[in-house]
């Protein structure tokens, strides 16, 4: 497997790297704020859901147009376990908890994802221990969330305890399944692999919103324009073209490296929430 690894790394072009990352950094750093749009009049499980299984079925048909062969039962069990974790827990957690947690709070704790990352892949069964930058830059790139979202903590009296939890849930799942991912089995095609995934989370979110009642509370014409635009750009900007770029970064790099999203993504969502969400720009703010 180390060899496998090695050799991605290696065969991986640099510019597609840099593109992938900066796919990452930028449109989920501006997902928080979609979210919060797209759950004023969606409910948030529903809304999850949806946006992952449109966004995988799309995939997976234009997969199996290029002439992809149908994945075995043992990629759709891997499939199922990864978009289980990242999906119906992460994601589904996050968006969730946005309905309690002002979107700064949302962004610091999830920003713990790197550590549980770093941890899980080195806890694994022949994992790698991280050398002493690596810790190094995780303390730094923490230090500097919590600067950033301090003053929005501190304020955030009204945050639930089980909407913290939640995504305390939530950063755990999607670092887990993110390690899981490296040695899944999967299909060639990195298009049906990220489709599959995004089904079976889909899949499994709907499941679980039938169970909380949300259909009965949904009412297409209570829909927004603003929330059905944050959904579309969700699916197509968070799930199809972030997501996928993700996945493929799990292979083509460390997961330390993939990891660093976590800490770009509350800064863009600061500065997103300050301009399009005309929130106060704090001295913290620019100092973080």
């Amino acid at each position: 497997m180390k060899t496998e690894t090695t050799n991605s790394h290696r065969s991986a072009p640099l510019w597609l790297v840099i593109t992938a990352f900066a796919l990452v950094y930028v449109i989920w750093g501006s997902t928080y704020l979609g979210i919060r749009y797209a759950v004023e009049s969606i409910p948030p499980f529903l809304m999850a859901a949806t946006r992952h299984l449109v966004a995988g079925v799309l995939l997976f048909v234009f997969a199996r147009l290029r002439g992809t062969a149908w994945p075995s039962l043992i990629e759709w069990r891997d499939a199922t376990i990864a978009g289980a974790l990242m999906l119906a827990v992460g994601n589904g957690g996050v968006t969730w908890a946005e309905q309690m947690i002002p979107s700064a709070a949302t962004a610091l704790l999830i920003a713990l994802t790197p550590v549980w990352m770093v941890l899980l892949d080195w806890l694994r069964p022949g994992g790698v221990r991280p050398r002493a930058l690596v810790g190094l830059g995780l303390i730094i790139g923490f230090a500097g969330v919590v600067l950033l979202a301090r003053k929005q903590l501190n304020g955030a009296g009204s945050a639930h305890a089980l909407g913290v939890a939640t995504l305390m849930a939530a950063s755990i799942c999607w670092a887990w399944g993110s390690v899981f991912n490296r040695s899944a089995r999967k299909p060639a095609s990195p298009f049906l692999s990220v489709a599959m995934q995004m089904i079976t989370g889909g899949g499994i979110l709907l499941v679980l919103s039938l169970a909380q009642g949300e259909g009965r509370q949904f009412a297409i014409e209570r829909v927004t324009a603003l929330s059905f635009g944050a959904w579309l750009y969700l699916t197509i900007a968070g799930s199809l073209v972030a997501y996928t770029a993700y996945v493929w970064l799990l292979h083509a790099t460390t997961p330390a490296r993939v990891a660093t999203y976590a800490y770009v993504n509350p800064l863009i969502a600061v500065i997103l929430g300050c301009t399009i969400g005309r929130e106060a720009f704090s001295p913290e703010l620019f100092t973080a």
